[in-house]
C-alpha cells in the first residue's frame, strides 16, 4: 500500500467532499436538477477513484480511509438534508420529506459500525475490515434512494414510489448493520489465522 498523498484516485475523492457544500446549497436554494446532476458527479467519482487505483496500481493508506469517509458524509448529508420539511417547496408534499424513521435508520447503521470498529480496534488491535457484499449493496440502494427522492421533488407526479423506495433503504439499513456483526466476526477470525492480512474500513 503506497504512502503517497496526490494520487489521481485521492484528487478525486477530494473532489467529492468538496462537492458536498455545493450540493447541499443547491437544495437550500431548491435548486434539485441541478443538486441531483451534482450527486450523480460525485457518485461518478467514487466510481472512478476505485477503478483507477487499481487500474494505475495508485492504492494508497489515505486514499484507503478518504474514500469511505467521502462516501458515508454525501449519503448521511444527503438524507439528512432531504428530512428536512423546509427543503420542499411544495406547502403540502407527497411523501416528502425524507421520514425521519429512515434517516434514523441509515444514521444509526453508521454508527453501530464506525463504533463497532473502533472498539474491535481498540481490544485487538484489528484493523483489517472490509465491504461485504450486502454493505455494497445498502451503498447503492442509499445512492438510488437520494436520486429517486431528488427526481420526486423535481416531478411531483413520481412521488408515488417514494414509501417504497423508503421501505427499502430501512430494511436495508437494519439487515446490514446486523450483518455486520457476523462480517466482523469472519474477518476477525481470518486475521487470526493469517497475521500478515490487511483491508479496508467497510463501507
Amino acid at each position: 500500500m503506497s504512502s503517497r498523498i496526490v494520487t489521481l484516485p485521492n484528487i478525486l475523492t477530494v473532489i467529492r467532499m468538496v462537492l458536498i457544500p455545493v450540493f447541499v446549497s443547491l437544495l437550500f436554494y431548491q435548486k434539485f436538477a441541478w443538486a441531483l446532476t451534482t450527486f450523480i458527479a460525485a457518485g461518478v467519482t467514487d466510481g472512478l477513484d476505485g477503478l483507477l487505483a487499481r487500474r494505475f496500481d495508485q492504492k494508497s493508506q489515505l486514499g484507503t480511509i478518504l474514500d469511505p469517509i467521502a462516501a458515508k458524509l454525501l449519503l448521511v448529508t444527503s438524507f439528512i438534508v432531504l428530512s428536512l420539511p423546509s427543503i420542499i417547496p411544495d406547502p403540502h408534499p407527497r411523501h416528502l420529506p425524507i421520514p425521519f424513521w429512515v434517516t434514523a435508520a441509515v444514521i444509526s447503521r453508521d454508527v453501530f459500525i464506525v463504533v463497532g470498529a473502533t472498539v474491535i480496534n481498540m481490544v485487538t488491535g484489528f484493523r483489517g475490515f472490509r465491504p461485504s457484499w450486502l454493505g455494497k449493496t445498502n451503498t447503492v440502494v442509499q445512492i438510488t434512494a437520494v436520486i429517486a427522492v431528488l427526481t420526486a421533488a423535481r416531478f411531483s407526479l413520481l412521488r408515488g414510489y417514494l414509501p417504497t423506495v423508503y421501505t427499502i433503504v430501512f430494511a436495508c439499513a437494519v439487515i446490514s448493520g446486523a450483518h455486520y456483526v457476523y462480517w466482523a466476526a469472519r474477518l476477525l477470525g481470518e486475521e487470526r489465522g493469517n497475521p500478515d492480512s490487511d483491508g479496508e474500513v467497510a463501507k
